[in-house]
């Protein structure tokens, strides 16, 4: 039997940031698949996108934090009968194509890149004061060193999700409201909401309550589809 839940990361972050989260979610009896996010040269989010969808096998819980938000409807259709649970995550428009950064923020990272086009990790968009508690202080230099260095053309890719995407079984889980227009968008198409007081990274804070806060938003679904 395969594994049953798949978390796809940001790909601007390492797999070990999601371990704890993963380790949680097996003590709770689920076997985990974080999928991997490593791009090779020239590789873009659609690269990544075939990646994830050769793993999304039928009856998967899929859970996509961050930027990954984008890519899961896709991943998640190659999964029948399957789940998803965006946890403090972008959303793709309900049609249409997406842009991987908004055009404004991509101006700033163009600010951020080196002379080759390449993006510092992800722990240095910001100043350190800005992730005080978003990161716990013991996990930064690891956090630091290990984070993807993403070239600045990645955000210039595009995607587009599936037809009726939001119509499919979904369900938002939010730290803080950092995403509160994400969270209106999934209110108002009567998906099961969870927020929970914290910062973005708040799974490396608490990742026993996050993992139960997935399942909890995984059985509202399984309960919205049998009242349909």
């Amino acid at each position: 039997m395969g594994a049953d839940l798949l978390l796809l990361p940001s790909p601007l972050l390492p797999a070990t940031a999601y371990s704890g989260l993963a380790d949680a979610l097996r003590g709770l009896g689920r076997d985990v698949i974080v999928a991997p996010a490593n791009l090779a040269h020239g590789e873009g989010a659609t690269d990544l996108v075939a990646r994830w969808s050769a793993l999304a096998e039928p009856g998967l819980l899929v859970v996509a934090h961050s930027n990954a938000g984008l890519s899961a409807p896709t991943v998640r259709s190659c999964s029948e009968g399957s789940r998803l649970v965006f946890m403090d995550a972008a959303l793709p428009p309900e049609s249409g194509s997406t842009a991987l950064a908004p055009e404004g923020f991509q101006a700033h990272l163009a600010t951020l890149a080196d002379e080759h086009g390449v993006l510092p990790p992800w722990t240095r968009w910001w100043s350190r004061d800005d992730l005080e508690g978003v990161i716990p202080e013991d996990r930064f230099d690891e956090l630091d060193r290990t984070c993807p260095r993403l070239p600045l053309r990645y955000f210039h890719g595009r995607l587009t999700p599936p037809p009726d995407w939001a119509t499919s079984p979904s369900a938002y889980l939010a730290f803080g409201d950092t995403y509160a227009t994400e969270i209106e968008f999934a209110r108002a198409r009567g998906w099961p909401v969870m927020v929970l007081a914290g910062g973005h990274m708040h799974f490396l804070h608490e990742p026993a309550t996050v993992a139960q806060r997935v399942l909890d938003l995984e059985a509202a679904m399984a309960v919205d589809e049998l009242q349909r």
